[in-house]
């Protein structure tokens, strides 16, 4: 420290006079030789000047370090910058595609898949529809939906516009009833959507979803269901036409 004091002395004469409170222009004239003490103070001040502790960005940083990679690389007569920043070019078009392919995966992740209507449960469309009455009469919305809307899907079973199936979803009960029941597919639809978030959670229900579903179930009632499409066109549509048989019989 002894021997870098002398040589730091020279440079800090041009600030000594602000320092000591003298006039402008005496720091050239009159030489100020602080002691030790003083001048590590004073070079301590200096050096918290923010001209000393400016740093590049971090953006800038990092094209530096790209850049540093392609300085002694001379194969291409290409520009390290511009090599650098063609680099990030593609990384960033990359992350943008993985981002793009795996939008849809995420979101096949979050779907759950659509609830079974029935486990082992063999009540009647009578017993479940009685269920659903004593649930919203006790203000368990849920419960009342859930139970109304298989009375639906089991109501649909017994008048054999269903066939009983275990297992079967909800979805997949209100589109199979849809082909029956074409006008009120909508309906269906929405029923089912509405049985599924109640199972999983996903919703807060109220009296107006156990009017909804109770509306479906009367108006399936008294829906007439279309035949099953194996009887649109009569017995032996899809048979072929028998052949002629040639006038005058057979010789």
């Amino acid at each position: 420290m002894t021997g870098a004091l002398p040589a730091s002395l020279a440079a800090w004469q041009a600030v000594a006079p602000a320092r000591l409170g003298l006039p402008l222009g005496v720091g050239t004239d009159v030489p100020v030789v602080p002691d030790a003490d003083t001048a590590r103070q004073w070079l301590r001040e200096e050096l918290l000047d923010p001209v000393y502790v400016d740093q590049p960005s971090l953006l800038m940083r990092f094209i530096d370090w790209v850049t540093g990679l392609f300085t002694d690389v001379r194969v291409l007569d290409v520009n390290p910058v511009v090599a650098s920043l063609v680099i990030v070019g593609v990384v960033l078009a990359v992350a943008v595609v993985a981002y793009v392919v795996a939008g849809p995966v995420r979101l096949s992740r979050r779907a759950r898949p659509s609830a079974a209507v029935f486990d082992d449960d063999e009540r009647s469309a009578e017993d479940l529809r009685s269920a659903a009455d004593a649930a919203a009469s006790a203000g368990d919305w849920a419960t009342a939906v859930v139970e109304r809307y298989r009375a639906v899907v089991r109501s649909l079973e017994e008048r054999v516009i269903l066939d009983p199936r275990p297992g079967r979803t909800a979805h997949e009960a209100a589109d199979e009833a849809a082909l029956r029941l074409p006008a009120l597919a909508d309906r269906l639809t929405a029923g089912a959507r509405l049985f599924d978030d109640v199972r999983y959670g996903k919703v807060s229900v109220g009296p107006a979803a156990d009017q909804a579903l109770r509306e479906l179930d009367a108006a399936a009632l008294t829906t007439t269901p279309t035949p099953p499409a194996h009887l649109l066109g009569g017995p032996g549509a899809d048979s072929p036409a028998p052949a002629p048989v040639p006038s005058g019989g057979s010789r």
